[in-house]
Order: structure tokens, then C-alpha cells, then sequence
């Protein structure tokens, strides 16, 4: 059976995307999703997706982690999945379409390579020692840092994932420097089970607790540096809740190729 797919990346985050229109998604092989996602025995990817039909949405995406695993919401992937439906014709500047965390509205330039991706609000931020801890979409541990670019992210992340708070659900961990124009951002992906080059629903939850942090209120836009590039998350925080929440940064193709399973 031959499959089509293309291969995205949105600053470094890369994806295997997968028209699935024209059949129903059922038993997925989970084996299959982390071999195809593998750097060495597969395509490479840090998740797979699939495109599906909806019909009170332009389309759903359903979002694998290169464990195989259904994952939460990935922030990079639906900035990936908007240019990919948009390269299919599926829609043309605008669109909303249904992921795992509920619907999402986003809107795309005509040359179909940065988006702007609504995410959901967020109200509700704990504390876990100096650290902040909250839900973008997916899980996110956030702690500020000295010196990031020497920072051991991979052990230091891997140990907080699976320590005994985070263990059995597991979290993604985030890292942040400020800096004079920016947030420096390294994080380490559950599900991935590695640091990747950047993370959508990451730096989200990065942009949140370091304005909570700072007493930021009103409309905040916040420049996020990742190790794949730049990328951007705008909102309105009036103290208690974070609203009209944009992901922006860029999303291109990398390859089109077909597979024979």
C-alpha cells in the first residue's frame, strides 16, 4: 500500500503530515507511527498527523508523538497542519479546524509560510516551587534559568519529566532566559522523550508565567528565540485570565515522498 505524505517544519519542530480525507482513521499502528517518526529507521519527525474530514470544521487533526502515541495538543504541528491545508486547497487565508484540546482558529499569509494560530485561554497557573506549572494544550513545567546555552537540558528535563510528581502523566520542560528583546526558550518534550528545537505549546506557557511573573497586564506580545528560529505569542492578560492567544511563527514544507507499508 502506497501512502503520500509531506514533511513540515515550524522553527525546527518537524512533522509528517498525512492527507487521510478520502478513508476513515481506525486502527492505527503505533509501532508504525514511531518507526516512521525514527531519525535513523524512518522519515524523522518529532510527531506524525493525520488530516481528517469534519463536517462542521475545514478539517481535524489528530497528532501522534514520535513515541507512537496519541499526544496532546502540539502547538508547531497545527501552525504545520494550517500550511498543509492550505497548500491542499482545503482553504485560503482563514480557517478553524477541531484538535484534541477543542477548536482552533488560525490564519496564514498568502505565500502559506508564517501562521497565526489561536490558542486555548488559560486561567489557571500553580506553582511548583520557583517554578510554574500549567496547561497550553499540553502540560507544561516552566523555570527560569541562568546561562541556557550550556545548560544540560536533556538530563536536567528528563529528570523533572519523571520525577514522582510528573511521572505517571509526564510534563514538558521548559527552560527560559530572559534577555534585553526576548525570551530565550530551550525545552524538553515528553513524548519525544528528548530536547527539540522548539515547542509551540511550550513557549506559550513560557510567554504566560513570565508575565504572571513580571505583573505584565493587557495586551502582551512576547518575541520568543527557540533553537529552530523565532517565533511569537501575543494575548491579553488582565491578572486572572490569558485570552485571545496567538502562536505566530513560520511553518514550510520541507519534502513531499510516498511510503510503502
Amino acid at each position: 500500500m502506497n501512502i503520500k505524505f509531506s514533511k513540515y517544519q515550524g522553527a525546527g519542530n518537524d512533522f509528517i503530515l498525512i492527507d487521510h480525507r478520502m478513508s476513515p482513521l481506525e486502527n492505527i499502528d503505533n509501532e508504525l507511527v514511531a518507526q516512521l517518526c525514527h531519525r535513523r529507521f524512518g522519515i524523522g519527525a518529532d510527531g506524525l498527523m493525520f488530516l481528517l474530514d469534519h463536517e462542521d470544521y475545514d478539517f481535524e487533526m489528530v497528532y501522534y508523538n514520535a513515541d507512537g502515541k496519541p499526544g496532546s495538543m502540539c502547538g508547531n504541528g497545527g501552525r504545520c497542519i494550517v500550511a498543509f491545508a492550505k497548500h491542499l486547497g482545503i482553504f485560503d487565508s482563514e480557517t478553524n479546524f477541531l484538535a484534541v484540546d477543542g477548536p482552533h482558529y488560525a490564519k496564514i499569509t498568502a505565500e502559506g509560510d508564517w501562521v497565526e494560530l489561536q490558542m486555548i485561554d488559560v486561567e489557571q497557573v500553580e506553582k511548583d516551587g520557583d517554578a510554574f506549572v500549567l496547561n497550553t494544550g499540553s502540560p507544561h513545567y516552566v523555570a527560569q534559568v541562568k546561562n541556557l546555552a550550556s545548560l544540560d537540558v536533556f538530563n536536567q528535563g528528563k529528570a523533572i519529566r519523571n520525577n514522582e510528581t510528573y511521572q505517571a502523566n509526564g510534563i514538558n520542560v521548559n527552560f527560559v532566559e530572559p534577555k534585553p528583546d526576548r525570551l530565550f526558550v530551550r525545552t524538553f518534550e515528553r513524548g519525544v522523550e528528548d530536547e527539540t528545537y522548539a515547542c509551540g505549546t511550550g513557549v506559550t506557557a513560557v510567554a504566560m508565567a513570565m508575565a504572571k511573573h513580571q505583573q505584565q497586564i493587557g495586551k502582551v506580545e512576547t518575541p520568543i528565540e527557540v533553537l529552530g528560529g523565532k517565533l511569537q505569542v501575543n494575548f491579553n492578560y488582565d491578572g486572572q485570565k490569558f485570552t485571545d492567544v496567538f502562536l505566530c511563527g513560520p511553518a514550510e514544507k520541507v519534502f513531499d515522498g510516498e511510503l510503502d507499508i
